[in-house]
């Protein structure tokens, strides 16, 4: 459901942990990004939707560090991670976790030596506190133990999911960045990865910042949704905001054959009176 206005307000006072502002990022000539501002609040679940080809994961990835912007700041923690020094940098990665589009395991290890990269370039301790932590992250995101010990090729597209985000939890990060999490996976499968999410932020108070073009997470999960068009955010705020909104797409997006949130028809401001 929807949040309410008394919910919208609140997480409007939530602090701002990522403020990406007036960000440019070009691929020699193609400006992909231009201008473009966003603010990520701390303990919300936030979606990030856009026609394919827009963007959606570059700004991720600029976000990220791992793209190069051309103008703009962008802030994690208060910390600009562009200008930021060494030390500041490694405080910052200790503090997100990543699970990129197709899980990125590294094929050649077991899914508990997956777990344990983060733990053991970043973190100082025993091989036996490695496993156990790495352990309870496997338990954390419902696989079974026996998960452990078996590789990427012999896990199912759902149990890739949940090993890669086992290991984007792995340093007990304050976010988690998202990139198409429930893609590949069948609709029950969608909806087990969505309610995991959902129950980890509340859990263990994560931030969640979502790259999707699944409609069912978007209107299940989502505190808050920003649509990225014409190079920039478009529009952000929560579900009704979307509804609410006349831009084509936007309005094409999510009224469309394939909307998830069903609306009377007395009530749909787009209802032209045809069956």
């Amino acid at each position: 459901m929807p949040p309410s206005d008394t919910e919208t307000t609140k997480a409007d006072e939530r602090e701002v942990i990522i403020r990406a502002s007036d960000v440019t990022v070009r691929f020699g000539s193609k400006t992909i990004l231009e201008g473009l501002s966003l603010d990520v609040r701390r303990g919300e679940i936030l979606g990030f939707v856009g026609a394919s080809g827009t963007g959606k994961s570059v700004l991720l990835r600029t976000i990220l560090g791992l793209n190069q912007k051309q103008s703009g700041t962008i802030e994690v923690f208060g910390i600009d991670y562009e200008r930021a020094d060494e030390v500041e940098r490694l405080s910052v990665e200790q503090r997100w976790g990543v699970l990129f589009q197709q899980g990125a395991l590294f094929s050649s290890l077991t899914v508990l030596e997956n777990i344990q990269v983060p733990m053991r370039e970043y973190l100082d301790i025993s091989p036996k506190l490695m496993e156990e932590l790495a352990r309870l992250k496997i338990d954390l995101v419902g696989l079974a133990p026996d998960a452990a010990e078996k590789y990427p090729s012999e896990l199912s597209g759902g149990m890739i999911k949940r090993a890669a985000l086992a290991r984007a939890l792995a340093l007990d990060p304050d976010i988690v960045f998202l990139d198409e999490p429930t893609s590949g996976l069948d609709p029950i499968g969608a909806a087990d990865f969505d309610e995991l999410i959902m129950t980890l932020r509340d859990t263990l108070g994560l931030t969640v910042y979502m790259v999707t073009h699944d409609l069912d997470s978007l209107f299940q999960a989502c505190d808050r949704i920003a649509v990225l068009g014409k190079k920039k955010v478009l529009v952000e705020g929560p579900l009704q905001t979307m509804l609410d909104n006349d831009d084509p797409w936007v309005k094409s997006y999510f009224h469309g054959k394939r909307a998830r949130y069903v609306v009377p028809k007395e009530d749909n401001p787009y209802y032209d009176g045809n069956e």
